[in-house]
């Protein structure tokens, strides 16, 4: 498995770097059968160190996880065992509900933009309909069934999902409700 650890504005000593290799490896190598990358990253919020990590499996799907603590072993040993956490319930369900994988998740190729907010009074009239683009990215659309969507949407602690119906061929999207259920748009 690959790491990438990194800090915003603060350096990482070998040390840490070493810790973290050796924790999180025996972590992800105890629930995922063949993890590709992980990137690891702290950054200081206020008082608090925030460690950050995110790791892509083999299927194609992608585990995150984020930590806050006042000490920066302490934030990775939070983010770790969330890890853990999500981890061993992906495996739970995955032993459950998905055997029949065998192959990556595919992933198509698709334009996201960033729009400008709004943030004018509602008395303004806009001087166009027009929303103004911040960004321009290339983002992945994984090709999922239904069950591995509302999965893939929980382990990113996402609160929308837009994947590619591998059953029907065609866009659809899973998110979180308002009182905690799954709703899924099927076009």
């Amino acid at each position: 498995m690959r790491y990438q650890i990194s800090g915003k504005q603060i350096d990482i000593g070998a040390a840490l770097q070493t810790h973290v290799q050796t924790e999180l490896g025996e972590v992800v190598g105890k629930y995922a059968q063949r993890p590709t990358d992980a990137n690891v990253v702290f950054s200081r919020s206020a008082h608090e160190y925030v460690c950050e990590t995110t790791v892509h499996l083999s299927t194609g799907l992608t585990a995150q996880a984020k930590a806050h603590a006042t000490e920066i072993y302490a934030a990775f040993e939070a983010c770790c065992d969330k890890m853990e956490t999500q981890l061993r319930r992906y495996k739970r369900r995955l032993k459950d509900h998905h055997k029949d994988r065998s192959e990556p998740v595919e992933l198509f190729g698709a334009s996201s933009y960033i729009l400008a907010s709004d943030e004018s009074d509602a008395a303004d009239e806009p001087e166009s309909l027009q929303p103004m683009i911040v960004a321009e990215m290339e983002t992945k659309i994984p090709s999922l069934s239904v069950g591995e969507a509302v999965m893939q949407m929980e382990l990113a602690g996402a609160p929308v999902l837009v994947f590619r119906n591998e059953n029907k061929d065609g866009l659809n999207v899973v998110y979180r409700r308002e009182d905690g259920n799954i709703g899924w748009i099927d076009p």
